[in-house]
């Protein structure tokens, strides 16, 4: 691409931070970044028309963790690493709130459930037993009991009939929320260049030469949030993880309010406009999911669907009105990687799916390493 001189004087002289990736994390970071430094340039890089990853792709869930997956979790953390992954989360979304507020969200306090089929009942009995072990160990953090034994008011088909229950969860609408992100980083002088892949980068004695699809410049600060495409750029310790989703034309007297967890978190199902928007299956193909690929499959969508009519549904008419994928970042380890790589680049990566809870958090921590 030729740049005329203003192009190159106004966007790409004398820039101070460049960070890749405008999702979540990528924005804050970049308000964070203003904060400390009122008067540098800041750039965010986006490959995408919109971002390109998770943060406009995701269900809207703000929650941190259900029984199911604390309990998954205890397996392979500690117990102090999983307190700290829920405390991370829980205070990552009530910053978001705070900063963009609950009406720009469109935050609503619908509480959150675990939902058991019949043919976990081991599990489900065991994640009954230790919903009072689990609120021992969160109430430092909570001054309160999280978890309870609810009966299943919505009429759902082959599950058991109680439900675990989360009064402390919610849901948002992530349009809104990214809408309101991004107004909040132009309104503080940040420069959103879309349609640009950095290909490679050159670390220089004062800087960073970075090298796009379309252009190459210098930048004093480089900072990667790239998230499930962080694979190469931190050793594989960054796994892509596509998320397939579907959503439901408006159903009449839908009745269903609250967001939903099935099958240890692998399915996760809300309401929203009248709509059931209903997600996962990875586990279906774990090796087929490990993809940044952003399409859908017949395996997986079939078995939503069929989800949606036996379980979720089964009493009720419905019809697809449309079908999403989004790329997660996930790993060995739930806790997400912000480090510096080098004198000059940094990177906030590995949401673990929790992007909407942590990121506001992750994109702070980063800009604090600068």
């Amino acid at each position: 691409m030729q740049l005329s001189y203003w192009e190159l004087k106004s966007w790409f002289s004398n820039v101070d931070f460049t960070i890749v990736g405008s999702g979540i994390v990528g924005l804050h970071t970049a308000l964070r970044l203003r904060e400390r430094f009122p008067k540098a340039k800041i750039i965010l890089l986006e490959k995408g028309i919109l971002p390109q990853g998770a943060s406009t792709k995701n269900a809207g869930f703000a929650c941190f963790g259900s029984i199911s997956e604390i309990i998954d979790d205890l397996k392979t953390h500690s117990e102090e690493e999983v307190i700290q992954l829920i405390s991370k989360r829980y205070h990552g979304l009530q910053l978001l709130r705070k900063n963009l507020g609950d009406e720009n969200l469109d935050f609503k306090p619908f509480g959150g459930y675990e939902i058991f089929l019949k043919e976990d009942e081991s599990f489900y009995k065991e994640c009954l037993q230790r919903i009072s072990f689990i609120n021992d160990i969160v109430k430092p953090l909570f001054k309160t009991e999280v978890f309870s034994k609810e009966i299943d008011r919505f009429g759902f088909g082959n599950t058991f009939e109680y439900l675990i229950f989360n009064p402390l969860e919610g849901q948002i609408d992530i349009g809104k929320m990214m809408q309101s992100l991004l107004k909040k980083v132009y309104q503080n002088d940040i420069l959103i260049v879309n349609h640009q892949t950095v290909g490679s980068y050159t670390e220089i004695n004062n800087g960073v030469e970075v090298i796009t699809n379309n252009l190459s410049f210098k930048t004093n600060k480089l900072l990667f949030t790239t998230n499930g495409f962080a694979s190469q750029l931190t050793n594989n310790r960054v796994t892509p993880a596509r998320a397939q989703v579907l959503i439901t034309k408006p159903i009449e007297n839908l009745d269903i309010k609250g967001t939903f967890h099935l099958d240890r978190g692998y399915y996760y199902f809300r309401n929203i406009d009248n709509r059931i928007l209903f997600g996962g299956g990875r586990n279906l193909d774990f090796e087929g999911e490990t993809t940044t690929e952003l399409k859908t499959t017949e395996l997986i969508q079939n078995r939503l669907e069929d989800l949606l009519k036996t379980v979720i549904l089964p009493n009720t008419a419905f019809e697809i009105e449309h079908r999403w994928s989004g790329i997660m970042g996930v790993g060995n380890h739930k806790k997400p990687i912000v480090e510096q790589l080098s004198n000059h680049v940094f990177c906030g990566v590995r949401m673990g799916g929790m992007g909407v809870a942590i990121g506001s958090l992750i994109g702070q921590e980063l800009a604090d390493l600068v």
